[in-house]
């Protein structure tokens, strides 16, 4: 992206750009995850996600709502000031300006592991499924769709309404995973992280990529 454009579109590069090269390995040679964090609640599924795939040196692309900073302040209090994404591999992540759509996996050509849309808000369910690209997070997921990549779509919302139901549908029918994140009791889960656990393992399984954050049925049977 050119300077000239950006400052055409006058959108603020707050952050160091990195190449597509620099993304796609950044010495890890591993192509990186777009997350897209919402205003919905169970922001602590996001912070959970980010933390692992940092952790196992996967570069990560993250989009906030500006509701999604809101809801940050209210779910993570002690944590509003501070970063809650961690500092291990923190040159790793690069935060992605909500209106930026001169972002990287605002193309087609842009190489990428998969998207992520943690919480999901029923507002933003509705223009993925409608195609509307209000900001980046719409865009990238549209993007996901268009190429037939990996999109992961993680709603948060109860009850669910039949305008709800049909736009999940939609996105289903076009490529996306829809994964609530209900928790699996026979875990036998004994604390809120155990169960945020299982819902990160379940949108890693959908990214194809290892983790052993959890138990898996079977696995640990006696042969």
């Amino acid at each position: 992206m050119t300077s000239k454009l950006r400052k055409e579109l006058k959108t603020p590069a707050k952050t160091k750009r990195m190449t597509e090269k620099e993304t796609a390995d950044n010495h890890t040679g591993k192509l990186p995850v777009i997350v897209g964090v919402t205003g919905a609640s169970g922001i602590v599924y996001a912070q959970k996600l980010i933390q692992h795939l940092l952790e196992s040196e996967r570069p990560v692309l993250l989009a906030l709502s500006s509701a999604a900073r809101l809801v940050i302040k209210t779910e993570l209090p002690a944590e509003s000031g501070a970063d809650p994404w961690g500092e291990t591999n923190r040159h790793l992540l690069e935060l992605i300006p909500e209106k930026d759509f001169t972002a990287p996996f605002c193309s087609g050509t842009f190489r990428f592991q998969g998207m992520v849309v943690v919480p999901a808000s029923m507002g933003t369910v509705g223009s993925i499924a409608s195609g509307v690209s209000i900001n980046v997070i719409h865009r990238g997921a549209d993007v996901c769709l268009k190429e037939r990549r990996r999109l992961v779509i993680v709603p948060r919302e109860t009850p669910l309404s039949t305008i709800h139901l049909e736009n999940l549908l939609r996105l289903s029918k076009a490529g996306a995973v829809i994964l609530p994140p209900s928790p699996a009791f026979y875990q036998k889960p004994e604390t809120l992280e155990d169960s945020v656990d299982f819902i990160v393992s379940r949108i890693l399984d959908a990214l194809d990529l290892d983790n052993q954050l959890i138990n898996r049925w079977g696995e640990n049977e006696a042969t």
